[in-house]
């Protein structure tokens, strides 16, 4: 088995041996989120993991992972002097510091992860298909009726709670259970976030930007954008009427794009498409420059955009960065953050059904 997976990751996930398969960072980052589906895609209730899948995980991810073992960095540790009294410093190699704060702090989350599922192994509840009557849906020796819920989620199993409702124990336990979820999804959102930030930008990116950030944008936003004295990206969220997620996130690569446009206008004379270097040069740029501020101020909205839906998907640019990416220790906490991100906001979004049903069986209509 690690044989063969070392071999994938050597091939690049072209198994003719041609050549023409991809980077080892982005086959490192498919592996993982493949892995993921494999073992949690099916996964849809709060419950225990299968122990064969469990063990699989653990694993399949220690393999993975363990590629960082290598990714080493050199920093200096101690001053020494010379007989002839030069000061020299002593370098040593240490793990890359994202990898040094970062994977520790994944692996916690997704232990806590999976014992946050192991938590219901006895539980008060249980599921039934939507729109099914099995047995597992009359535990109580009547048919009852499974209730149904408005939103969409067709395929998620629906679950059953006692004709009284769940004990107050119970409750209090998946309250908790909802709390520790929801900070290992903020966690795990911002470290990808901050992985991601510190990608470099692909030229392939850089050149599909359109030449005006206001035809990126429209008239409507860059008027807004051009003629407040007074910017707030909140008030004109709000005059925009965002009626999905998926608008939410079309405006969302609309204004990055824009932003790196004026980015990018800002300062014609440079070349260099790293957002590190960008960073250097807006730094003597005159800040009363019109691109910079319409720069900052699409930023300023990007930023409350994504704090009003925190769980927009990834924007075009995102995506582009993981596809390009070469560095292998991003590429593994970009996609390891990634699916535990994921995970937590299922676990979460199971939890929150629980709920439902439940307090519709304490308040029928």
């Amino acid at each position: 088995m690690m044989k063969e997976r070392f071999a994938k990751l050597l091939l690049g996930e072209d198994m003719s041996g041609s050549g023409r398969g991809v980077c080892t960072a982005v086959t490192i980052s498919n592996a993982i989120t493949n892995l993921y589906a494999t073992v949690f895609g099916q996964n849809l209730r709060l419950e225990p993991l299968n122990p064969e899948k469990k063990a699989l995980w653990k694993r399949e991810m220690d393999c993975l992972l363990s590629v960082c073992d290598y990714i080493m960095e050199f920093a200096p540790t101690k001053s020494q002097n010379l007989r002839n009294g030069t000061a020299v410093e002593i370098m040593e190699s240490r793990p890359r510091s994202d990898i040094y704060i970062n994977l520790p702090a994944l692996r916690k989350l997704d232990a806590m992860l999976i014992e946050i599922l192991d938590s219901f192994q006895d539980r008060e509840f249980w599921y039934a298909e939507q729109g099914s009557m099995s047995s597992n849906s009359t535990r109580t020796g009547s048919f009852r009726r499974v209730v149904q819920r408005n939103d969409e989620k067709w395929w998620v199993p629906v679950p059953c709670v006692p004709p009284n409702g769940l004990s107050e124990k119970a409750r209090k336990h998946l309250r908790h259970k909802r709390e520790c979820a929801n900070q290992i999804h903020k966690a795990a959102m911002s470290i990808n976030s901050s992985v991601l930030s510190e990608m470099e930008i692909p030229d392939s990116y850089m050149a599909s930007l359109p030449k005006s950030g206001k035809a990126s944008i429209g008239d409507v936003i860059y008027r807004f954008m051009y003629s407040s004295e007074k910017f707030s990206p909140e008030y004109l969220l709000d005059c925009l009427n965002i009626a999905s997620e998926h608008e939410a996130l079309e405006l969302a690569d609309r204004v990055e794009a824009s932003m790196y446009t004026w980015r990018r206008k800002g300062c014609l004379s440079h070349s260099k498409s790293s957002w590190s270097m960008m960073k250097d040069i807006m730094s003597d740029v005159d800040r009363s420059d019109k691109n910079h501020i319409l720069a900052e101020r699409a930023e300023s909205l990007l930023f409350a955009l994504k704090q009003r839906y925190p769980e927009l998907s990834q924007t075009s640019l995102d995506t582009c960065k993981i596809q390009y990416n070469r560095d292998v220790g991003q590429a593994v906490l970009e996609s390891y953050s990634r699916v535990l991100e994921g995970l937590a906001f299922n676990v979460v979004a199971w939890i929150e059904d629980v709920f439902f049903v439940d307090n519709a069986t304490r308040n029928p209509e």
